[in-house]
């Protein structure tokens, strides 16, 4: 590839320095582009004074203009909050009052980073755009169309977040880093004196950042108090809406002092409880002991909204999927996979499979595309 006009999503954190340096050091022309998402106008309300306890966009940008001055490249600060807001927020919104559990990085990358950013590095002249995401496109020359791939560190991959990408988009996006280690990251920014070197990885939503999310949601959804039974149908407690639980979850719940059903008077022992069902009709949390219990495992499900990286689906059979992040592949078989949805059969039950997340196929280490889980089966 010859040198190019390129658009980089600078978020002041290391992957996108180093990819940002990487382009520079090959010879291309290279942008900076600063993205704000959130607008942080409710941060201060939570009467804490400290600016560092949530995620600041603030603070990212000046970590984002050091970068660019050591690289030496121009950065720009463009808001993309109303348009956040209007195609993700909103919907994050809707997912949770519906009881889903939504997954918003995935329709971030869709509709902002690899939409309104890419129609807007367009607009600066620019040719493709590059973000620090740990993932790899490649053309494939028989079928004429380019493929997402995960990235070379099995512990970063974020194919994930990245699987409703359509051809345009790819056509456009380059992953510098994607066939490096993190621990090569980090080493490339220390050897060029980044100043965001050893800055520690953002995790979870940024717009919510260090906030307790309980609290964050509550903004936006009022509380609907109501049962929590157990999988003998006894009430051993009392939720705070459904909307502020996921399947799976252990912590919060407000009922781990209760003993392992069976046990004897005075002995027994503490098992874990996990949220296994929500009853959206009744308003009941449906809760069980025990990391394997049954409500807990699925062999199936069924998604929506399906979404393919080619353009059409795959043909049926068997391929690996990710019902979560970080999740490692699972063997299953794809069945009436079209362009509203597919369901999936597993070769061993998934643990907390959750309405709402994404079901994200894989065959190898190509990334085909996937759906949002809408409903699944139980042992």
């Amino acid at each position: 590839m010859g040198a190019q006009r390129i658009v980089v999503g600078l978020s002041g954190g290391v992957d996108s320095a180093v990819t940002a340096y990487l382009l520079k050091a090959q010879g291309h022309e290279v942008v900076g582009i600063f993205m704000k998402n959130w607008e942080d106008d409710d941060k201060n309300s939570d009467n804490n004074s400290d600016d560092n306890a949530y995620c600041s966009s603030n603070l990212d940008f000046v970590d984002a203009a050091a970068v660019a001055d050591v690289i030496g490249i121009e950065l720009e600060h463009v808001n993309f909050a109303s348009a956040y807001k209007e195609r993700v927020f909103a919907e994050f919104l809707r997912e949770y009052q519906a009881g889903r559990t939504p997954n918003p990085d995935v329709l971030c990358n869709a509709e902002i980073k690899f939409k309104a950013f890419l129609d807007h590095a367009m607009r600066l002249g620019a040719e493709k755009i590059a973000t620090g995401h740990y993932a790899r496109v490649d053309w494939h020359p028989t079928s004429g169309n380019y493929q997402l791939k995960k990235g070379l560190d099995p512990s970063k991959d974020q194919s994930y977040f990245l699987h409703r990408l359509n051809q345009e988009q790819l056509a456009k996006a380059l992953f510098p880093i994607g066939h490096l280690h993190k621990t090569e990251v980090r080493r490339i920014a220390g050897e060029i004196r980044l100043p965001n070197a050893s800055k520690k990885d953002s995790t979870g939503i940024c717009f919510i950042g260090e906030r307790p999310f309980r609290e964050f949601l509550n903004r936006y959804i009022a509380r609907k108090p109501g049962a929590i039974k157990d999988d003998r149908g006894r009430t051993i407690g009392e939720h705070v809406g459904l909307s502020f639980y996921t399947l799976g979850q252990r912590q919060g719940l407000g009922i781990g002092g209760l003993k392992e059903k069976g046990a004897s008077k005075g002995g027994g022992t503490h098992a874990p409880w996990f949220v296994a069902r929500k009853d959206m009709a009744s308003n009941t949390l449906w809760v069980v002991q025990g990391h394997e219990h049954p409500w807990l495992q699925s062999l199936s499900l069924h998604a929506q909204d399906a979404s393919w990286i080619a353009g059409t689906p795959p043909c049926d059979g068997t391929l690996a999927a990710k019902t979560r992040y970080r999740q490692s592949d699972a063997s299953c078989q794809l069945l009436h996979a079209s362009a509203q949805g597919f369901d999936l059969q597993f070769t061993h039950a998934q643990w907390a499979v959750t309405p709402g997340q994404s079901a994200v196929l894989y065959a190898d280490d190509v990334c085909l595309g996937g759906g949002v889980i809408t409903a699944h089966t139980t042992l």
